[in-house]
């Protein structure tokens, strides 16, 4: 039987149920590893064997393979996997509803995701062209490539990448701000520390390449888990982490650079010093749209259960002792 948190339970101890015991998280880790394992080999082996059955040309590996955009999609569908393994864990080994890493109301709630997300674009948007104009300004040199693709291939890319790039960030954000920092959150009052910890994991995920960049992927994760307790769900840190995704995707694809060589652990210090900035303005925006718009920090409280109407009017009528 899956067991629901209490009422007025707070984002980061949603894993605080009456079934929860200390071993849970901990067998929940052994469980999303080998998953993952498995569900890798079975996707790299499902594109390998279309890739031989399409006659596609064999890569520097010495196997068959889509290029560097077939290399992408295999790559973040591996990541999406984690989705559904966090998803069980939760409702398999915690004993608690699924829905409860999406928010405090036990679902993922779209209206406000998508509230959400023109906030989150302009946010990234600015991001990068300020990113654009810093470099110049510093004689960075962008490397994005001799020329454009073209339409044709852009389409291409761009339509392999609307199809893996919300899970991808989405599993991210479910697995980091959603079962980590709720696992960690079940043993503190507080979240600070669950926030810092998923924070720091986040940005080991992504590997060691600058420490600009590893600082900014720490700043990233703590923001975001902040935004998260502070609304009492994940759709302002998944749109947020889909955008940026999607929109430097975007630039690479038109200039046909969908490699993995780079990712934001990468980041040189120009980038790092504007994306602070915007990170914090765009929580600043949500915060103040949550609010406005009452949105739900803490798990409802349970409805008193309704009386007939007979039952009152024969309330009603009966004689009061004095």
């Amino acid at each position: 039987m899956l067991i629901p948190p209490p009422p007025g339970t707070a984002y980061h101890r949603l894993a605080r149920t009456s079934a929860h015991r200390w071993w849970r998280p901990v067998l929940g880790v052994p469980f999303i590893a080998v998953g993952i394992v498995v569900l890798a080999l079975f996707i790299d082996v499902s594109i390998g064997v279309a890739a031989d059955l399409t006659s596609q040309p064999i890569g520097s590996d010495g196997m068959a393979g889509f290029g560097a955009l077939g290399e992408l999609a295999s790559g973040f569908l591996i990541i999406a996997a984690l989705l559904p393994l966090v998803l069980l864990t939760a409702r398999w080994i915690e004993r608690r509803p699924a829905g409860t890493l999406s928010s405090v109301t036990g679902r993922l709630r779209w209206r406000w995701l998508l509230t959400c997300l023109p906030i989150a674009f302009l946010a990234i948007v600015a991001f990068l062209a300020a990113g654009v104009g810093v470099s110049a300004l510093t004689g960075e040199d962008l490397d994005l490539g001799d020329s454009l693709v073209g339409w044709g291939p852009f389409a291409t890319s761009m339509l392999v990448l609307l199809l893996v790039v919300p899970p991808q960030a989405a599993a991210e954000e479910y697995v980091t701000r959603g079962w980590l920092l709720q696992s960690v959150g079940a043993w503190c009052r507080t979240p600070w520390f669950p926030i810092a910890v998923q924070a720091l994991v986040f940005a080991a995920l992504h590997g060691w390449g600058t420490p600009w960049g590893f600082a900014d992927l720490f700043i990233f994760g703590a923001i975001t888990g902040w935004l998260t307790v502070r609304t009492g769900g994940l759709e302002a840190a998944i749109v947020l982490h889909v955008m940026n995704n999607l929109l430097g995707s975007t630039i690479g694809a038109a200039y046909g650079d969908l490699g993995m060589d780079e990712t934001a652990a990468d980041m040189p210090w120009q980038m790092a010093a504007i994306d602070l900035p915007v990170l914090l303005a765009y929580a600043a925006v949500i915060l103040w749209l949550a609010r406005r718009r009452g949105i739900a920090t803490r798990t409802p409280a349970i409805p008193a259960p309704a009386v007939p109407a007979a039952t009152l009017e024969a309330r009603d009528r009966s004689p009061v002792a004095v």
